[in-house]
């Protein structure tokens, strides 16, 4: 914990180096004419190549504290932080088919870069007020980008989510002010030693808000409700960042509060085991009869929440617990960004039967689709089964077993409905039958795009042991 009394603002280099880069790209692209604007998107490709550089050097270096001990730089910042820009860069590669050429291309760019700013910013933050600016900078540019990219459909998704936003970020800044009128503290080096000698019931009310809040930025029960509708409403560029990127700070940050709390109370460890049970077998459920693929992979999303906070009640109960949660992490931001970019590369297919025969009119984007859906579903060799299978034994090993029958019973809930999807796609074409588009123009950048996060997902899998050996280290409070 060297320097945790010290500013060391070169720690914060990744963060910096992507809300440079968004201003940059704001700034400048009100300059660029409209077919130069891709000239936006390779500057904020390079500012998320330049955080993802610097956050694997900061992850070679002995974990440590910057900003008087409220921002931690250890193994869980590093793996939020490299996660986060690798996925954003991959969603470049959607909207580079999307909104090429948009009027508003370069402040989408923009407000992802900002957004995932704020994303690694929750990731790190061991300070409940730096947890409130991570939150705010997180959400407040994906109502935008939510509303940019979806149209007429956009701006009520956009509003959605505002509106379950704003209720959640209340919540989370309530919960800050009880604990620190009950503390006198917002660190959580404090905070741990504080809390178990205040009021129980008040206690109670401000963690529950306060993980409420992060919930939000999850997609996960009790404040899913806009994800399937933002999913569905707007465009595909929003739909895939919004499934996926605000998951990886929220979780790690959830991570964090957990193992603070539950130093001094384990009951929030089955609370959390509750939440993910609720959230998995809700979101599977409702993903069964959804025929529009983005809303299905929306419920899909919430599911996957259910799994990613299984290794979250298993905090300080088991070593497996923060390597498996940043794995799986790993393995389903590459695997949803290939599933949502095949969707992209075909944005007319808003039904599931119209994938019907894709495997012979487009066997590459068939077999990414495939990869993607098995991979959802954790099947081998793909790295969300290691996850799965990691997470599992992370809650057997913490002490709920029935946590891990639980994830094995939704993962085999969860292939029904995929098969609903990935069944039509290897079907015969009905006779007569309009033929798939010709992947040109704006549908080859979502088609490569989709061909490299499902072999980056097959990859990762396979080569699964050297990256858990380097995520194997303690979580710096």
């Amino acid at each position: 914990m060297d320097g945790s009394m010290q500013m060391q603002p070169a720690l914060l280099l990744p963060e910096i180096t992507t809300f440079i880069g968004g201003l940059i790209v704001l700034l400048g692209g009100s300059f660029l004419p409209r077919d130069r604007q891709w000239i936006a998107r390779a500057v904020a490709a390079l500012a998320l190549l330049g955080a993802a550089t610097a956050a694997v050097l900061a992850m070679a270096g002995p974990a440590q504290t910057a900003f008087s001990g409220t921002f931690a730089v250890d193994t869980a910042t590093g793996a939020a932080r490299v996660i986060a820009a690798l996925t954003t860069l991959l969603i470049l590669g959607v909207a580079s088919g999307e909104i090429a050429g948009a009027a508003r291309e370069s402040d989408t760019y923009a407000l992802l870069l900002f957004a995932t700013t704020g994303v690694m910013v929750l990731a790190g933050t061991t300070d409940l007020l730096v947890l409130i600016v991570g939150f705010l900078l997180a959400s407040i540019p994906l109502y935008g980008i939510v509303g940019l990219t979806g149209g007429r459909t956009g701006a009520e998704a956009a509003l959605k989510t505002y509106l379950m936003g704003a209720l959640s970020g209340i919540l989370l800044m309530l919960g800050v002010t009880v604990l620190y009128a009950l503390t006198g503290a917002t660190d959580y080096a404090r905070l741990k030693e504080e809390l178990p000698g205040a009021p129980g019931a008040a206690v109670g009310a401000g963690v529950l808000c306060v993980l409420v809040g992060l919930l939000f930025k999850a997609g996960g029960v009790p404040v899913h409700f806009w994800v399937p509708d933002a999913a569905q409403g707007a465009g595909v560029t929003a739909a895939t960042f919004l499934t996926t990127v605000p998951k990886i700070g929220a979780l790690v940050a959830v991570y964090r509060l957990m193992a603070m709390v539950s130093a001094g109370n384990e009951s929030w460890l089955v609370v959390v085991a509750v939440l993910a049970t609720a959230s998995m077998f809700l979101g599977n459920l409702a993903a069964y009869w959804q025929r529009d693929p983005r809303r299905l992979l929306g419920w899909s999303t919430v599911s996957q929440v259910g799994f990613l906070l299984v290794p979250v009640a298993a905090a300080g109960r088991s070593d497996l617990a923060l390597p498996s949660l940043l794995f799986y992490l790993a393995a389903y931001a590459l695997t949803n960004v290939a599933a949502f970019a095949v969707t992209a590369a075909l944005p007319e297919y808003r039904d599931l039967t119209a994938y019907r025969g894709l495997a012979r009119a487009r066997p590459g984007l068939a077999l990414a689709l495939l990869v993607a859906l098995l991979g959802l579903v954790g099947t081998p060799p793909t790295a969300v089964f290691v996850g799965k299978l990691t997470t599992a034994t992370a809650a057997w090993d913490g002490g709920h077993g029935w946590l891990a029958l639980v994830v094995m019973l939704n993962s085999l809930l969860s292939l029904f409905y995929y098969l609903r999807w990935f069944g039509p796609v290897f079907a015969r074409p009905v006779p007569d039958s309009p033929q798939a588009p010709r992947l040109v123009g704006e549908a080859i950048w979502p088609a490569a795009t989709a061909a490299a996060a499902a072999s980056a997902s097959l990859a990762l899998g396979i080569l699964a042991g050297p990256l858990w050996t380097a995520l194997e280290t303690p979580l710096l409070l």
